[in-house]
């Protein structure tokens, strides 16, 4: 027997949080999560997006195990945007178990189906910045900081009970050249005053970036993103949660922030220092010991993941991108950086595989999200 229980308070959350790392124990390609961000994640006070969506999260039990997690979210402001009825399932882990992929996948749909809802999807998350797709190539390399791992069996298991597939990403490694890319560079200093635009990661703190810039950088994104599956408006207090997860990890070096003349964000570009050997290490607890591991990724790291890229659309097709590239990877190479890594792009999202195709870099996992009608 297969038993589900609703997630009921802290003892309860901090079960939730610890399951995958129990689950992806000895999978070396597996990188936790931060705990305490999961533990956050069904706080009102501390996760803002909750305003916005109806939330449950969901353990599955065997012989008094737990064997498995799913949360349900259905994120009213998509719906409304959309005009359709979904419910997402998200932080879905589970073992290679059909009974427990029904009773969990079934506890979502039960949730949609009392709230009027007609389709469930997923893995999504809150807004475009949470995780999201399940791995269906690339199982044999190692997970980023802002991607899940899954195991092949996932995939598997979601065509048998039925699911569509539904949207699709793939993710890359870039080759990283010995000199900065020669047919940017040579125009860029020309391009920035033609543009009257100032980086303004190079004169300003983290901290000023944000109080000034802060609001204005996810309008610029929101503007940027409004087109592609599944993105929901990042606005208000949501704003806040994504600034104090990507805050504590961001290297100005890796950022290039472009200002108009109007003060406005134009484009921007984050590449972050990969954290994942240290959670990896500390299992994703910051506590005792782990927040002195991933101060220093942040500070020297090997490894960047490219985060999030954003162009206003006043400037597309100006070659704006060329500055926010120019700039981050001069530093890239000046500091010796080994390895980067794109985090999940959609295969239709066109301009920006554009803004990347002249380096060398080459696809090396793919992921996705699944679809199917609740029954009434």
């Amino acid at each position: 027997m297969i038993e589900i229980r609703e997630v009921k308070g802290r003892r309860d959350m901090r079960k939730f949080a610890k399951y995958p790392v129990e689950l992806y124990k000895d999978c070396p390609y597996y990188v936790p999560s931060l705990r305490s961000d999961e533990i956050a994640t069904f706080n009102p006070k501390k996760n803002f997006n909750l305003a916005n969506n109806d939330c449950k999260a969901f353990l599955a039990y065997k012989d008094g195990k737990i064997v498995g997690r799913i949360a349900g979210l259905i994120n009213k402001k998509d719906n409304e945007l959309t005009g359709k009825k979904y419910i997402r399932f998200s932080r879905f882990e589970c073992i290679d178990d059909e009974q427990v992929f029904r009773a969990l996948l079934g506890a979502v749909e039960k949730f949609g189906k009392e709230n009027g809802m007609e389709i469930i999807h997923g893995p999504w998350g809150f807004n475009d910045t949470d995780r999201e797709g399940m791995l269906t190539e690339g199982f044999d390399k190692r997970s980023t900081y802002s991607t899940n791992y899954y195991y092949p069996y996932f995939h598997e298991r979601m065509e048998s009970l039925g699911y569509e597939d539904e949207s699709k990403w793939h993710e890359r490694s870039f080759t990283i050249p010995d000199v900065p890319y020669e047919r940017i560079t040579s125009f860029c200093d020309k391009l920035k005053d033609k543009l009257k635009v100032v980086d303004v990661s190079e004169t300003m703190s983290l901290k000023k970036i944000i109080k000034n810039y802060g609001v204005k950088l996810f309008d610029t994104l929101n503007e940027a993103y409004a087109h592609l599956d599944g993105y929901v408006p990042i606005v208000g207090k949501s704003v806040d949660n994504v600034l104090s997860q990507f805050a504590t990890i961001v290297n100005l070096r890796y950022v290039s922030i472009l200002v108009d003349e109007n003060d406005d964000v134009a484009a921007f570009g984050i590449v972050l220092p990969s954290i994942a050997d240290s959670l990896v290490k500390h299992r994703g607890k910051l506590f005792p010991l782990g927040f002195i591991d991933v101060l220093k990724d942040i500070k020297a790291p090997k490894e960047l993941e490219m985060a999030l890229i954003g162009v206003k659309k006043k400037y597309k097709n100006t070659g704006i991108n060329s500055l926010v590239i120019n700039k981050i990877m001069k530093n890239v190479i000046a500091d010796g950086i080994t390895h980067i890594e794109s985090n999940p792009s959609l295969d239709d999202n066109y301009s920006i595989q554009q803004q990347w195709k002249f380096a060398d870099s080459e696809i090396i996992k793919r992921r996705q999200t699944y679809k199917k009608k609740i029954e009434a």
